[in-house]
């Protein structure tokens, strides 16, 4: 399907700067394709409840030393 759009000057030299001579529409498809795939995992994200209340944890009062707490309980760590 064809459709026309209009784009500005500094966007299109862009384009003809990144795209292979001759597959102008094909690099637009994959760059469309890929936005539109981005687009859609943020929607997923933001359908998903939040899985973690907002408080209530036990790193609320001090989270660094949460984290150091975390990172010397990790056996996988080396020293």
């Amino acid at each position: 399907m064809r459709i026309h759009i209009a784009l500005p000057d500094d966007l299109v030299a862009e384009l003809d700067r990144r795209a292979v001579a001759g597959q102008r529409s094909a690099f637009i498809c994959e760059l469309i394709r890929r936005g539109l795939d981005d687009e859609q995992r943020w929607d997923d994200i933001d359908a998903t409840p939040c899985a973690i209340d907002d408080t209530g944890h036990e790193w609320d009062d001090d989270p660094a030393e949460w984290v150091r707490r975390q990172r010397r309980g990790d056996d996988r760590r080396s020293g």
